[in-house]
């Protein structure tokens, strides 16, 4: 992480106006410095559908922004935030609006100092960007802070006074706004602020204080919380950051947690209980106070006056600060060395070939037919079952659940694992008990999208892609969460991931490949191969990060099972000769059409042999008979 300069001490810069007064107490640790409260509560409040983009009312209803600005203002509050929390690139792309990212920033800042006057300070307000960086996503860091300058070039345009950093989750983001904030207008005051859940911690496992310390060493001006939660949770968090860090500290916390009243989230907290708190965070150390989701003018009113009577307080340390370095993290572990993590991991670390046949898991509860066969393919002598997570977007039994209970028959699964259906923590947490509950080797893809399967209305997550996921795998393999908070024994995943050969844009194929492996991949499994040759062509592309490589195959069973995977799957490729012997054998028979598939599939597992670690033979319509067959050959 980045160290950052610190902003220089107040003085004669500031001049001698109201506001540049006001700006030199923002800066003073221990002066007490009132922020506005919501403006998106407001703003649904006066008949603002939630669909629509409530950063573009800035330039569709200006009137309407600049009539909440000036109630919070007459409220006492001293600072009003910019309504932009929303306003950056990546997120007005949803709307269309990208290309009115400059105007839109620029004319809030305006509208907001028309409210404010030269009295008040106005606060530009960047939130977060909505996607995810690398590496638990496809957004570089340099990106999002090219985003995050130019959001913040349009409001210093605009007139804004500071920038105020808010609702983050994942520290990496808000190092880059802070960088970006640093260079846009480095004397430009910055306040900076997290948020946490009820246990006190980031959406990335950041505890209160691991956001102080780092915030303490990119030299931010004021360094706080808010959003997420009520006062009471802030209070806490605020009096352990306090511990750790001399900075001034801000607290904006919610007005208490949502409730669902007649089908509307309705904040509870009362003006009075917001003022009662807001005492309580100025005597915790918090001397930047304010409101977020729920609070009202009212609020900010009540949260004024409660703070009116308290005198400055002195904050004493615990141990010393830090000034340089990174927040403290727990300490990354070797990973258990792949061949002593799974059977199938030792065979792939010895550069032994490994077989497996991939059986999808049944549609309802009967686990008959899959232990059956589970135990049929372990006599064979089968290595392991391929078991997909949901493939097609399909409602079936959860690869979890499935893998174990075909681990009871004495044969290894390799668990197919989707971005599609889970946010990250539900990912940690099926990964944390996938480990403890004895699952070994892991195949982690991105998922195929809802509209593909019988419910095309069922939400998709993808809170992170395969590569993101890749990176969170092999972090627990190092005993680290996503915050890089130890979590004890490491886990011991065989890391695997998808990959396609005959790819449409080979080039961005490749590419991402390449970020899996960097990503800590340890081995790969390819769509089906119909084509030899084009497998050979991708091997020889990736030479440079090459990893075992295992071959995905699929017995054919029909001249119509041959055109649905090359017309309806995506990631596959039947070329037109394959097509043609099955139109071929078909025409004489169902059985010829079987042993056409077959052959094929034996040509290629014996034309692929020498060229990767491993085959996954498909078991069409789940005959495990038909794979077999492909091996017997």
């Amino acid at each position: 992480m980045t160290t950052i300069a610190t902003h220089p001490s107040p003085g004669a810069e500031f001049g001698a106006s109201p506001r540049a007064a006001l700006l030199a107490r923002l800066l003073d640790p221990a002066e007490v410095v009132m922020f506005d409260g919501a403006m998106g509560t407001m703003l649904y409040a006066k008949g603002v559908f939630i669909n629509q983009c409530y950063d573009e009312l800035v330039l569709r209803a200006p009137d309407l922004v600049r009539e909440v600005h000036a109630a919070y203002v007459k409220a006492g509050a001293e600072v009003v935030e910019t309504n932009t929390f929303g306003a950056n690139r990546a997120k007005l792309t949803q709307y269309g609006l990208e290309g009115q990212v400059a105007l839109i920033n620029r004319r809030a800042a305006e509208v907001a100092r028309e409210a404010a006057g030269e009295s008040r300070l106005v606060a530009g307000a960047v939130g977060p960007l909505g996607v995810r960086l690398e590496p638990y996503g496809p957004t570089s860091k340099d990106d999002a802070r090219a985003m995050f300058a130019e959001q913040m070039t349009a409001l210093a345009d605009g007139g804004a006074d500071c920038f105020v950093l808010e609702t983050f989750g994942d520290l990496e983001e808000l190092e880059q706004a802070v960088l970006a904030a640093r260079e846009v207008k480095a004397s430009m005051p910055v306040i900076a602020q997290a948020t946490v859940g009820p246990e006190l911690r980031t959406a990335y496992g950041a505890s209160p204080e691991d956001v102080a310390r780092a915030l303490d060493t990119w030299g931010v001006d004021v360094i706080g919380l808010n959003c997420s939660v009520g006062p009471q949770t802030i209070l806490e968090a605020i009096e352990r950051m306090a511990a750790v860090t001399s900075r001034k500290l801000s607290a904006q916390p919610n007005a208490g947690m949502p409730r669902d009243v007649g089908g509307r989230s309705m904040y509870m907290a009362s003006p009075e209980y917001m003022a009662t708190y807001a005492r309580h965070l100025v005597q915790a150390g918090a001397k930047v106070v304010g409101g977020c989701c729920g609070t009202t003018p009212e609020h900010t009113k009540a949260m004024v006056e409660g703070v009116r009577p308290l005198a400055p307080r002195t904050r004493v340390l615990v141990g010393e600060t830090r000034n340089a370095g990174s927040p403290d993290v727990g300490q990354a572990r070797t990973p258990v060395p792949m061949a002593e993590r799974s059977r199938i991991g030792a065979k792939l670390a010895a550069g032994d070939f490994v077989t497996s046949v991939e059986i999808v898991p049944p549609r309802g509860i009967d686990t008959t037919k899959l232990e059956q066969d589970a135990a049929a393919l372990a006599k064979a002598g089968v290595d392991a079952i391929n078991v997909p997570d949901g493939p097609r977007a399909q409602s079936r039994m959860g690869a979890i659940a499935t893998s174990l209970i075909i681990e009871r028959h004495g044969i290894e699964a390799v668990t197919h694992y989707a971005c599609r259906d889970r946010n990250l923590l539900g990912m940690l947490s099926d990964l944390l008990g996938a480990s403890a509950l004895g699952l070994r080797n892991m195949l982690l893809i991105t998922g195929d999208p809802p509209k593909m399967g019988p419910y095309p209305d069922a939400t998709a997550v993808f809170d992170i892609d395969a590569i993101g996921l890749t990176n969170l795998v092999s972090k627990l393999n190092k005993g680290l969460d996503p915050g890089n908070n130890p979590i004890g024994e490491p886990t011991r995943f065989v890391v695997g991931v998808g990959v396609n050969p005959v790819a449409i844009d080979p080039a961005h194929e490749l590419k991402r490949f390449h970020w899996k492996v960097e990503a800590g991949a340890e081995y790969a499994i390819t769509q089906p191969v119909f084509d030899p040759a084009q497998l050979e062509s991708f091997l020889e592309s990736i030479h440079d990060v090459r990893i075992p490589v295992i071959a995905g195959i699929w017995p054919l069973v029909s001249a119509r099972n041959a055109e649905f995977l090359a017309n309806e799957v995506p990631g596959v490729t039947v070329p037109p000769e394959i097509l043609a012997r099955m139109r071929n054998a078909n025409d004489r028979s169902k059985e010829h059409a079987v042993a056409e598939g077959i052959a094929i599939a034996r040509e290629a597992l014996e034309r692929v042999r020498g060229a990767v670690q491993g085959v996954q033979v498909s078991a069409p319509f789940g005959k495990i008979e038909l794979a077999l067959d492909v091996f017997q050959g």
